[in-house]
C-alpha cells in the first residue's frame, strides 16, 4: 500500500509537467498564429499603398533652375539641385569609404536590415539615456529618401522595411550604394555627392580630397547643423570623427588621417547671390516661363549680367547712400545698367536684399521728374524744331497751375539746348503744349514706356509714374541709333544635358525716332553733362544724359549714356518722404559717375554712335552767363504776349480742352504746383 502511494506521488509531478508543456505549446502555437496573422495584416496595411517602384530614378522634386552670368559663372540657383550622376568607380574613393564607415559599416554583410546594428544602436541609446545613434542601413535610407516621406510612423517604418527588401532583391550592393550617394540630401538644396561637392568646394565628386569627403559624409547626420557654410567648426569636428571611423574600419591608415588633419577644406559658397545680384536673379527667373513651355527638366539659363559691373554697382550705390544719405534723408536707391541694345549688365533693386526683396529698379513706380523731358524734346525735334530754336523762359500759367523753375530762376530768351541742359520747366511746358500732349505721350510709348501716363499739362515735368528699368531702356534708344530697346536679361535656356529650349536671336522695337531728332537729342543731352545740371557726371569719355527731380524732392534721377552703357539711377525713400533738397544732379549723378568710371575702365573711349543720315554732332557750347538784370519776367513789354502766342499757336489738344493764360477755360484738372523739378 505504501509502495503504491509512493509510486502515485512520483507520477504526479511528471503529469503536471506534461500538461504544462503541452499547454504552453498549444497557446504558443495559437499566439504564433495570431502574431503571424497580425504581421500579415500589418504587412498588408503597409503594402496596400506602397509607392510605385518602377521609376526608381523618376524622383519627385522641384526642377532646378541655374542662372549663369554673361561670363559663364554661377550667380544663382533655384529649386532642388542635383549634380551629375557619378558612378561608384568614377567618384573619389574617399567618398564611399567615408559614408560606409560612418553610416553603415556592415553594409556588405546584411540583407537590407542589420539586426546587429539595431541592437548596437539600442544599447548605445539606452546607455546614454537618449537617441544618439540610429540603426537604419544605407538601403533603408535610400528607400526612405527615394520613395517615402520624412513622416515618423509605424506605417512608414513598415513600408521602409518592405522597400529595403525589394531593393536588396533587385539591385547589387554597389548599385544601391551608388544610387544612395547620388540621391542623398546634403543641405542648401543640394542632392547627391556631385551637387554637394560643387556647391561647397567648387569641384566634381570625382576630385574631392579625404578631408572634403569626410566633411560631406559628416553632413548626412544633420545637413544644416554640420553644413560647413553655416558652422565651419561643427563641420570640422564632425569630419574628424568620420576620419577616425575610416581608420577604425580599415579604409585609411593613421598616416593618411594625420595628413588629412593638415589640409584645408576650403569650403565656400559656390553659388554666390549678392544683394543686387539677387534682385536681377529674381527678375530673370520670373521671365523663364515666358520663353519656354512647361518642363520638369533641370534648366541652365544664360543671362546678360556682368559680375564685374554688378559688383561695382552694388558697392558704389551703397557707399554714396551710406555717406550722404542720412544727412539728406535719402534711404534707398536703385540702378539699372544696359548695353545700347538692351542687355542688362547690372541691376541693383535696393540697398539690402535680405531686408527687402522689393525691386525698386523694376517694381517701384516713381515720378521721373525732368528726366521725362527727353520725350517732350524728342517730340518737338521731330516736328521740326532744333536745339538752336529760341524760346522765352519766364513764369507762365496754364489754368490755375503755375509751373516754376528750380529756385524760381528764369533765363529769358534761351535756345532749346540751354533750356534742356539747365532743365528749365517753363520751356518744357511750352514745348509740350506746342507739340501736343497726346504726341508726347505717343513718343514715350513708342520708346517703351508702358505705364499709364496722365494727359495734363504737368506731364512735361514727369508727374506720371514709371520704373527705372523702363526709363533707362527708353533712353537706350538714343545710344542705339534711334532703334527702340526692349531690356532683356536672358540669352539662352537649355536643359542640364544641353538641349537648347530658347536662344535669343535679336529683337527690339525697330526704328522709333527719326535720325535727325536722335542727333539733336544727343546734342542737348551732351550739353547737360558738359555744362548743365549733370556736369558732375563727366567721365573719361563722351557722355550724355538728363537729371530729374520730382516735386518736393520725393525722387531724384539721373539717366546717362555712353557708347557702351546706358545707366539709370534713382534715389528716394520707400515711404515717399521728401529728401533734403536732393536733386538729380547730386546723389544720382555721384552714383552714376562712380559706377560708370569703374565699369568702363579698360574700355577705349568712343563717341556715341549716330544713326545713319543724322549728320555730325552740333558743338554743345556753353552759353554766356546770364546777367543779373536779364532775368525774364512776365512784366516785360511784349514778352508774355509772345509766350502765350507760342503756346496757343502750337495747337494744344482739342480733346483735352483749350489752354489760356487765365485758366477759366481749361477743362483739365490743374495739377499741384511744380516747384523743384531739375
Amino acid at each position: 500500500m505504501a509502495e503504491r502511494t509512493r509510486k502515485v506521488q512520483n507520477k504526479r509531478p511528471s503529469s503536471w509537467k506534461r500538461r504544462l508543456f503541452w499547454g504552453t505549446l498549444k497557446w504558443g502555437a495559437v499566439s504564433a498564429i495570431w502574431c503571424g496573422f497580425a504581421l500579415l495584416l500589418f504587412l498588408g496595411w503597409c503594402a496596400y499603398d506602397l509607392p510605385d517602384v518602377s521609376g526608381l530614378n523618376d524622383i519627385k522634386r522641384q526642377p532646378s533652375i541655374t542662372l549663369l552670368a554673361a561670363d559663364g559663372s554661377l550667380i544663382a540657383s533655384y529649386g532642388d539641385l542635383y549634380g551629375e550622376f557619378v558612378h561608384l568607380n568614377e567618384m573619389s574613393g574617399y567618398l564611399p569609404a567615408a559614408v560606409l564607415s560612418t553610416e553603415d559599416r556592415r553594409f556588405y554583410h546584411h540583407y537590407g536590415i542589420d539586426p546587429i546594428g539595431l541592437l548596437r544602436a539600442a544599447f548605445v541609446n539606452l546607455r546614454s539615456g537618449g537617441l544618439v545613434q540610429g540603426g537604419s542601413t544605407i538601403t533603408q535610407q535610400l528607400a526612405k529618401n527615394v520613395f517615402l516621406t520624412p513622416e515618423r510612423s509605424l506605417h512608414r517604418k513598415g513600408q521602409e522595411l518592405l522597400l529595403s527588401f525589394w531593393l536588396e532583391h533587385h539591385f547589387t550592393k554597389n548599385q544601391i550604394l551608388e544610387l544612395y550617394l547620388n540621391r542623398v540630401y546634403f543641405g542648401s538644396g543640394t542632392y547627391g555627392v556631385d551637387a554637394a561637392a560643387r556647391r561647397y568646394f567648387g569641384k566634381s565628386a570625382k576630385d574631392v580630397s579625404l578631408l572634403q569627403a569626410a566633411m560631406l559624409a559628416g553632413m548626412l547626420k544633420a545637413p544644416s547643423r554640420y553644413n560647413p557654410l553655416n558652422d565651419p567648426i561643427a563641420s570640422a569636428t564632425r569630419a574628424q570623427l568620420v576620419i577616425d571611423n575610416m581608420v577604425s574600419a580599415g579604409f585609411i591608415t593613421e598616416a593618411q588621417a594625420n595628413q588629412a588633419g593638415t589640409e584645408s577644406a576650403d569650403a565656400a559658397d559656390n553659388t554666390p547671390m549678392p544683394p543686387g545680384g539677387r534682385y536681377f536673379s529674381d527678375w530673370a527667373l520670373d521671365q523663364v516661363s515666358s520663353y519656354i513651355s512647361y518642363t520638369n527638366a533641370d534648366l541652365v539659363v544664360q543671362t546678360t549680367l556682368d559680375p564685374r559691373a554688378q559688383s561695382f554697382a552694388e558697392r558704389d550705390l551703397a557707399q554714396v547712400i551710406a555717406k550722404e544719405g542720412p544727412a539728406q534723408n535719402a534711404s534707398e536707391a536703385a540702378l539699372v545698367s544696359l548695353t545700347p541694345d538692351g542687355a542688362v549688365r547690372a541691376m541693383v533693386g535696393g540697398l539690402d536684399y535680405k531686408q527687402s526683396q522689393y525691386n525698386r529698379a523694376t517694381q517701384a513706380m516713381r515720378q521721373p521728374g525732368s528726366s521725362f523731358k527727353a520725350f517732350v524734346y524728342l517730340t518737338a525735334f521731330e516736328q521740326g524744331l532744333t536745339p538752336e530754336a529760341q524760346f522765352v523762359d519766364t513764369p507762365i500759367s496754364i489754368g490755375n497751375w503755375r509751373p516754376g523753375n528750380y529756385n524760381d530762376k528764369y533765363y529769358g530768351n534761351v535756345t532749346l539746348r540751354e533750356a534742356f541742359a539747365r532743365s528749365l520747366n517753363s520751356v518744357a511746358v511750352q514745348l509740350s503744349e506746342r507739340a501736343g500732349r497726346s504726341n508726347v505721350i505717343a513718343t514715350a510709348k513708342r520708346l517703351g514706356i508702358d505705364t499709364p501716363l496722365g494727359n495734363d499739362a504737368s506731364i512735361a515735368l514727369g508727374t506720371s509714374e514709371t520704373t527705372v528699368l523702363e526709363m533707362t531702356a527708353a533712353y537706350a534708344t538714343f545710344a542705339n541709333r534711334g532703334e527702340g530697346v526692349l531690356p532683356y536679361g536672358i540669352t539662352r535656356i537649355a536643359t542640364r544635358d544641353g538641349k537648347v529650349l530658347y536662344q535669343r536671336s535679336g529683337g527690339g522695337l525697330g526704328t522709333v525716332a527719326s535720325p535727325v531728332a536722335v542727333r539733336e537729342m544727343l546734342d542737348v543731352m551732351s550739353a547737360t553733362v558738359d555744362w548743365g545740371t549733370g556736369k558732375h557726371a563727366q567721365i573719361d569719355r563722351p557722355a550724355a544724359g538728363k537729371t530729374g527731380t520730382s516735386q518736393n524732392y520725393h525722387d531724384a534721377w539721373f539717366i546717362g549714356l555712353t557708347a557702351q552703357l546706358v545707366t539709370g539711377v534713382w534715389v528716394g525713400n520707400d515711404d515717399n518722404q521728401p529728401m533734403n533738397k536732393v536733386t538729380g544732379g547730386s546723389l544720382p549723378v555721384d552714383i552714376w559717375h562712380d559706377y560708370m568710371l569703374e565699369a568702363l575702365a579698360g574700355t577705349p573711349p568712343q563717341p556715341i554712335p549716330l544713326p545713319a543720315g543724322a549728320g555730325g554732332m552740333i558743338a554743345a557750347g556753353e552759353p554766356a552767363p546770364l546777367p543779373a538784370t536779364a532775368t525774364a519776367s512776365a512784366d516785360e513789354p511784349g514778352l508774355l504776349d509772345r509766350l502765350v502766342q507760342s503756346i496757343l499757336g502750337g495747337g494744344s489738344e482739342t480733346d483735352s480742352g483749350s489752354v489760356s493764360s487765365g485758366g477759366s477755360t481749361n477743362r483739365v484738372k490743374p495739377p499741384k504746383p511744380e516747384r523743384t523739378t531739375k
